[in-house]
C-alpha cells in the first residue's frame, strides 16, 4: 500500500476514532498506546492504510488487518 502522503499522527488518531466501533477492542488500545509512543512517519503511515475503509473490508480482510496492526503495534 504505497502512498506519498504522510499522514500527521493527529490524521492516524482522527482514523483510528472513526473506526473504533469496527475494530476488536485490544486492536484499538494496542493502536492508541502505539500512537502514545510517538511512532515513526513510517508506521503512522502504515497505520492510517490499515485503518482506512476497515469497516468497509469483508470478514477476511479485517482479520488480516488485525494482525498486521497487532504485528506493527506490539513489535
Amino acid at each position: 500500500m504505497a502512498c506519498n502522503i504522510d499522514h500527521t499522527l493527529e490524521d492516524v488518531q482522527a482514523k483510528l476514532e472513526g473506526q473504533r466501533s469496527f475494530l476488536p477492542v485490544e486492536v484499538a488500545q494496542s493502536s492508541e498506546a502505539f500512537l502514545a509512543k510517538g511512532p515513526s512517519q513510517e508506521q503512522l503511515n502504515e497505520l492510517f492504510h490499515l485503518l482506512k475503509k476497515y469497516d468497509l473490508a469483508d470478514e477476511d480482510e479485517q482479520q488480516e488487518r488485525n494482525r498486521q496492526i497487532t504485528a506493527l503495534t506490539t513489535g
